[in-house]
């Protein structure tokens, strides 16, 4: 499942300060303790585990504020890359 994934690489390089399994797929990761460069080091993580570069366009703080954006945008590309 796409979200197990996400959680993996989110525990791995998120650094939260509180457990992430308390936290539902719209808890917001920055409110949770996550930090911008924590962000950079999950997204770097995130293009690991599923074989993707993020563009430009999508590098924004609020792509990587939860589960369900960071789902959304690796629906996304995707979607580009069926294209």
């Amino acid at each position: 499942m796409i979200e197990d994934r996400i959680r993996d690489a989110i525990a791995a390089h998120a650094r939260l300060a509180i457990d992430l399994a308390t936290l539902s797929d719209v808890h917001d990761l920055y409110a949770a303790g996550m930090t911008s460069h924590a962000s950079v080091n999950l997204m770097l993580g995130l293009e690991n585990e599923f074989g993707v570069e993020f563009p430009d366009h999508m590098l924004r703080r609020s792509m990587f504020e939860s589960v369900a954006s960071i789902r959304a945008a690796l629906v996304e590309l995707s979607a580009e890359d069926a294209a």
